[in-house]
């Protein structure tokens, strides 16, 4: 009591009077975010209120401290005047590192969030504008190079015309699109420059165009994205779209237009995410906010700025390049999951998400003059291993030792799955170098089959070695039973001797 409370813990508080900046030395504050809603646009269930938007708030806090160790006060403002909203939050700032503006209904949300931005000095971050715009900028920059296009020469047509499609949208300029390329349709149709009483957010993508519908604006259009209501895209509206279409169909529970359907509409690549769990491609925030805040707060970073954003979207992209670890393909019981137009994105549970984005987002923030102070990414990427728990700690311990000094490590059954993924993690990590045992046209086929392009050596038993090998094996095993001719009969017959 004496340390945590009276006399003791005036000592910090002189200090962090005196030096403002210790408060994240002696307090939880740098690793704190709140979680902040009035309630007025919450999942698909819109106003219903700050008490009621409650639980949402409390389950963002459980999945910031599952999935990125964040702690998370969530609060829910009872609030309808904007000014009042900003000021409210804006007075909050000595308690958190972060806030995480949630549910909040367009175009207040942009006014918030710009207002906050301006006065705080710790990130804001609307995640109902940039998770979805994050999210789906990856499955763009991933598909755009299996359809072998270019970002600045999409056609991109959206549907709707709130909060995530506004902020998508900027974002997809900001990765490369062009903003005249863009058009966007709401509930009265295509936002034209000739359409009266347009709100300030919309004018920014009116477009000189005739279409005026929906279907008409999808007529070559290269990408979908949907961020409004269920089953307004036909097969017919897909069809009509230019060669190998992108499609975003997001709106929740159910899409745009279903995935099968999609899928089927027409005879070359469908590129199709949506916002379920049970499709391929599932567009999920939880593969953002979390790990986007985790390198904010690491380098007690001022804002989140669109470098940061733009590094955590990249680093996605990159992740859905590589391997999938056996953990995630047994938790989705697919042992297929594979960089190709049916895996874009990482899977929310695959642990690799924190130490690749966190680290990304912090290097950005130092680059682009956000963050307070610099780190070392390298020694950071640990420290986030072990947050994940002891083994993972142990685990970098042994890892590292091994790397200073790889050895060459033989491989048996080498056209396995498993075996092959094991060889590329081993590979790919800079642990060891591996050697794989097998039928080398075997292995080279099953490497083909699960994308993994890497250099490995290959040792065939066929390749005329038996009676090497055979001479070997009677060596090791001939006083404990083997004679010659079973030695060469044991390696003509079984690889793994």
């Amino acid at each position: 009591l004496a340390l945590a409370y009276s006399p003791g813990v005036a000592a910090p508080c002189l200090d962090i009077a005196e030096d403002p900046d210790m408060v994240f030395e002696y307090t939880a504050k740098g690793n704190l975010v709140g979680v902040v809603s009035d309630g007025t646009a919450v999942l698909g269930l819109g106003d219903i209120g700050a008490g009621a938007s409650k639980p949402v708030m409390e389950g963002k806090g459980v999945l910031f401290k599952r999935f990125a160790d964040i702690d998370v006060f969530d609060i829910e403002l009872d609030i309808d005047d904007t000014d009042a909203f900003i000021e409210a939050v804006a007075a909050m700032e000595p308690t958190f590192g972060g806030i995480n503006l949630e549910d909040i209904s367009a175009p207040a949300c942009f006014a918030i969030e710009d207002a906050l931005r301006e006065r705080m000095d710790i990130p804001v971050f609307h995640d109902d504008q940039h998770g979805t715009a994050i999210i789906t900028g990856a499955a763009l920059l991933n598909a755009v190079e299996l359809v072998e296009k270019d970002l600045d020469e999409l056609q991109i047509v959206f549907s709707g015309a709130g909060a995530s499609a506004i902020a998508s949208a900027r974002f997809y300029v900001s990765l490369g699109a062009r903003r005249e390329n863009i058009t966007m349709v709401d509930s009265s149709g295509v936002i034209t420059t000739d359409r009266e009483e347009l709100s300030e957010l919309k004018a920014e993508f009116a477009r000189d165009v005739d279409a005026s519908t929906l279907a008409e604006a999808l007529v070559d259009a290269d990408v979908f994205v949907g961020l409004s209501v269920g089953g307004i895209v036909t097969p017919e509206m897909v069809a009509s779209m230019a060669s190998n279409p992108i499609i975003f169909a997001m709106a929740n529970p159910d899409p745009e237009i279903d995935y099968a359907t999609a899928k089927t509409a027409r005879e070359d690549t469908v590129i199709m995410a949506t916002g379920r769990s049970d499709d391929p491609n599932q567009v999920n925030n939880v593969l953002g906010f979390p790990f986007i805040f985790r390198g904010a707060l690491a380098v007690r970073a001022t804002e989140i700025n669109e470098a940061m954003k733009r590094a955590a979207a990249r680093a996605l992209a990159e992740l859905a390049r590589r391997d999938v670890p056996d953990a995630v393909l047994k938790a989705y019981g697919d042992d297929r999951l594979q960089f190709g137009p049916e895996y874009l994105i990482p899977k929310p549970v695959d642990p690799r998400v924190l130490f690749t984005v966190a680290p990304a987002v912090a290097q950005a923030a130092m680059d682009s003059g956000a963050a307070r102070m610099q780190i070392d990414v390298g020694a950071y990427r640990e420290e986030l291993e072990a947050r994940l728990g002891k083994t993972r700690e142990l685990m970098r311990v042994m890892i590292n030792k091994a790397k200073r000094d790889p050895k060459r490590v033989a491989l048996a059954e080498g056209d396995d799955p498993k075996i092959i993924r094991a060889a590329y993690q081993l590979a790919d990590e800079q642990i060891a170098e591996p050697i794989l045992i097998g039928a080398a046209a075997r292995i080279e086929a099953e490497m083909d089959r699960l994308g993994l392009a890497f250099d490995v050596e290959i040792v065939d038993p066929a390749d005329g070695y038996h009676d090497a090998y055979a001479d070997r094996l009677y060596a090791l095993r001939g006083r404990k039973g083997v004679t010659e001719r079973e030695a060469v009969e044991l390696v003509r017959s079984d690889p793994n001797y």
